[in-house]
């Protein structure tokens, strides 16, 4: 089952733990069920302090186990396979449950113990999902910390019954006392705020007590962090506030062109993002968003951003680098067939379409990589492109046509999403030069047609442009003073990772040249 190098590996890592393991299996006779005996007695024999033990009485998906200590029925479960991305989900509970401390903040820790309600979460993954990870690891350690906390993991490849009759989608999806809690990538602290009823007040009244800052960053992606990190290198008093540290980044899977890295993943370089921000003395505000800026009254003064939660905060300077979303294809029934038929992430939901015909919107690089990807799941994509030629680069252009189960529309314009009122069961698309309306019975649709600026909260501020880019000069200045913007979400061309986090330092230099060149009013 594992290989040489994973049990050395995990052996060392099992060292750390601080008290007793206890592995308890509830198997079936299936493959899945001897594949997991397998795996759980391997790792019972790298550390005296696991002990493995199978009881097929209790009234739990089979296959499935639980990750607890002697003695305690409560903890993670895990129902299929934990290995692919969740094998990591599998260590961190080990380690978790043995005593090893997390690394979340202790206050957030504190809050998950203090919750008094009866939460029973279920998170369907897949293994090929890299967003499911996040998910799930933040769920377990719930689990772990409270006892009135239970989490299971369920591997929708084994329960794919589960996924026909709940109308699973997408994943990661989530569902709270058996019903849906969200889907999609969730943090932590995310999780937290949503269950516990207090928390935004609470988070409100902290914010509020803050000091003003001499730069405050709205956006946590690859130019907020670049721009916190240039500016606490001047030594002066730095804020980052941003609902999901990484932004878009984590979202991304393969990561090529990030110059000096030959390859990486979008979570990997979030988290090495993360880690290098919490080497300087930067106030990291997470899990809050912006909703709205008021600029200084006089030059000098002090800008303001409330929160979402309530709270205000204020600085001398701005830096806005609240980076871009996937564009939404705005006809009828995408709303409502979202995470149950559309999607945007192929490599998340792809494998929950194994076998059936599904359509990617979009000609572009995303669009054709998307629809290579699923041609090796599914029975059949079609590809459908608004434009009369794709944007793809040639070789992927070359790729897909080669494939015997991918077909191309062009000049298609999606017109509606159709489904039986649960789930999505077909497309209505347009032939943009005879006029012809025609119907796709697809199973799934993939949106892969760019981005949107995350700005509409700057409404009468920052000028923008048609797009709802924010319009910057060289030094990354909007049209209000003090006020600096950055990355995806302004007009600066080529909306790449490298050149956000140019773009973040440049905001940040400029930010500083401000400060120190005005005086400070009020």
């Amino acid at each position: 089952m594992l290989d040489t190098t994973m049990k050395n590996q995990l052996k060392a890592y099992l060292e750390k733990l601080t008290k007793p393991v206890e592995l308890i299996a509830t198997l079936d006779d299936g493959a899945k069920s001897a594949e997991i005996k397998e795996l759980l007695g391997e790792i019972a024999e790298l550390s005296e302090k696991v002990t493995f033990r199978i009881d097929n009485s209790l009234p739990v998906r089979k296959p499935s186990f639980l990750i607890t200590n002697p003695g305690s029925t409560t903890g993670p479960r895990f129902a299929g396979s934990p290995l692919g991305h969740e094998f990591t989900s599998l260590v961190l509970a080990l380690l978790q449950t043995g005593g090893h401390p997390s690394k979340e903040t202790q206050a957030l820790l504190d809050q998950i113990r203090q919750l008094d309600d009866d939460l029973h979460f279920e998170t369907y993954y897949s293994l090929s999902c890299h967003n499911c990870p996040d998910v799930v690891q933040a769920l377990n350690l719930m689990a772990i910390l409270n006892p009135r906390i239970s989490h299971t993991a369920i591997d929708g490849g084994v329960f794919q019954n589960e996924i026909q009759d709940r109308n699973v989608m997408g994943v990661p999806a989530v569902f709270l006392n058996g019903k849906e809690f969200g889907q999609g990538r969730m943090s932590l602290t995310e999780i937290v705020s949503k269950v516990d009823v207090n928390a935004d007040k609470r988070a409100a009244d902290e914010l509020n007590k803050r000091d003003a800052y001499d730069v405050l960053i709205i956006g946590s992606g690859p130019a907020g962090a670049a721009a916190a990190i240039y500016s606490a290198r001047k030594g002066i008093r730095t804020a980052l506030l941003g609902e999901r540290f990484g932004g878009q980044v984590l979202d991304t899977v393969d990561i090529e062109n990030y110059i000096s890295v030959p390859k990486t993943e979008g979570a990997k370089l979030a988290g090495a993002l993360k880690a290098h921000v919490s080497e300087y003395a930067i106030d990291v505000i997470d899990s809050q968003s912006a909703s709205k800026l008021v600029p200084a009254s006089v030059e000098g003064g002090l800008h303001a951003i409330e929160t979402a939660s309530g709270a205000l905060l204020k600085s001398r300077s701005i830096i806005i680098a609240t980076g871009a979303r996937w564009r939404n294809m705005n006809v009828p029934g995408e709303d409502q067939y979202r995470t149950r038929g559309v999607t945007y992430c192929p490599h998340c939901d792809g494998p929950l379409y194994k076998g059936k015909r599904v359509a990617v919107i979009g000609g572009g690089n995303s669009g054709v990589e998307a629809a290579i990807d699923l041609a090796g799941i599914v029975e059949h994509v079609t590809l459908l492109e608004f434009a009369p030629a794709m944007k793809a680069d040639a070789v992927l252009q070359q790729k897909v046509r080669s494939l015997e189960n991918v077909d191309i529309i062009l000049n298609a314009q999606t017109l509606e999403v159709k489904g039986d009122g649960s789930k999505l069961t077909s497309l209505e698309y347009k032939d943009r030069v005879n006029e012809t309306v025609h119907q796709l019975d697809v199973a799934g649709i993939f949106v892969q047609i760019g981005l949107l600026p995350n700005t509409t909260w700057l409404d009468g501020t920052v000028e923008r442009n048609q797009m709802g880019e924010i319009l910057i000069d060289a030094k990354c200045e909007t049209n209000i003073k003090g006020v600096f913007a950055a990355g995806d979400c302004t007009t600066v061309p080529y909306k790449q990772i490298i050149i956000a986090s140019g773009e973040g330092a440049k905001a940040s230099l400029s930010a500083f040249d401000y400060l120190i060149r005005t005086q400070p009013v009020g």
